[in-house]
């Protein structure tokens, strides 16, 4: 069985393991970072869900570090047929170095992880999407310097992307303020926790509250992937929640607004708002490839983060927190429709069939 570690949630990274994972990408978008961790090495990329950012960034990344990347649909394996998760899983450990999955339902990365012997990275599930958000975090130091003490303002669906944000507040000591219609909350679970925590999180229902006085304004599509068919009743469930020029006109005077595309321009966020001079949704896009690069250099390529942590002063010590242990999603808002969930094992270790040497 051979030892690595998974990237599923945002709490699977320590603090600490974030800041330098920053550090890190930061010198690989710098182009300082010239080592190739995946020579030799494949990605196995399944996508449940399409996407542009998710594949070209990973697919891109792979060959950056001097791997190789698969694009895997249903339609070209036959988990499209069927075939049960931790079958392809064992297969995929003998043949690959390293999988990303795009799914629809969260209990289908955890599954993939449980049996894969292999690091596993979340490329977006209906519950959390922590690669996007770590490019947004990325954005926010690279413009404003650094996240903490930062104000973030979240407007619109309590989706996977608000739920990764409550875990990176949870994490990294910002404030976070989100304004969500009544029955499109985040996940209860992930908002326990962080408040369990101590995180800075605060909801409303006024969007112009949430914004006022906000350092980073982010919104996503109000109708994301698999809910088509509520576009209809969602436009008039989130009007007032759209993101215009008055809206960010309550924000810091410096404020950058972020989006993780693809934007439904005046819907979510008025044209004015995404081409204007306080967007950063085009550098925030192009970061998706820098995060990705570290974390598979990580998880992949055996890249150590303790070189790029920051070095406590002279006479002072630095605790490093372990992770977190991901609770497993046990139910979404009554008001919001999504995939019937496979069951979570709960024991990931103990549960693991013991598999021979790849290839």
């Amino acid at each position: 069985m051979t030892p690595h570690r998974d990237f599923l949630s945002i709490l699977d990274f320590s603090s600490a393991e974030l800041d330098a994972l920053f550090v890190l990408a930061e010198q690989i978008r710098a182009k300082r970072y010239t080592k190739k961790p995946l020579a030799g090495k494949a990605l196995a990329m399944i996508f449940q869900k399409s996407s542009t950012r998710t594949r070209v960034s990973f697919e891109v990344g792979a060959y950056d570090l001097g791997g190789h990347a698969l694009f895997l649909s249903q339609r070209d394996i036959q988990l499209g047929r069927g075939e049960p998760i931790k079958d392809m899983a064992r297969v995929m450990s003998r043949m690959t170095d390293g999988i990303m999955i795009r799914a629809y339902a969260h209990a289908d990365a955890e599954e993939l992880a449980l049996y894969a012997d292999v690091p596993v990275i979340n490329g977006l599930t209906d519950l959390s999407h922590p690669c996007q958000i770590l490019a947004d975090l990325l954005t926010v130091r690279q413009f404003l310097g650094t996240y903490r003490g930062k104000r973030i303002a979240w407007i619109g669906d309590g989706n996977n992307m608000a739920n990764s944000w409550i875990e990176a507040a949870q994490r990294l000591g910002f404030s976070l303020r989100l304004a969500c219609p009544e029955g499109y909350e985040p996940d209860p679970v992930i908002i326990e926790t962080a408040r369990a925590e101590g995180a800075d999180v605060t909801f409303v229902r006024d969007p112009r509250e949430a914004a006022a006085g906000a350092d980073v304004v982010n919104t996503d599509v109000w109708a994301s992937m698999g809910q088509e068919d509520e576009s209809n009743e969602r436009v008039k469930v989130f009007d007032g929640y759209q993101v215009d020029d008055a809206m960010m006109a309550r924000a810091a005077k410096d404020a950058i607004f972020l989006h993780c595309l693809p934007a439904h321009r005046g819907e979510e966020v008025a044209e004015s708002v995404l081409e204007g001079p306080q967007s950063r949704v085009w550098a925030e896009a192009e970061n998706r490839l820098h995060i990705q690069k570290a974390i598979m250099a990580v998880l992949i390529g055996g890249e150590s983060l303790d070189r790029y942590m920051l070095r406590p002063r002279s006479g002072a010590t630095t605790v490093r927190k372990k992770p977190a242990r991901k609770l497993s999603k046990v139910g979404r808002p009554a008001a919001r429709k999504s995939a019937a969930k496979k069951p979570v094992a709960k024991k990931r270790v103990a549960t693991k069939p013991v598999r021979g040497k790849r290839r």
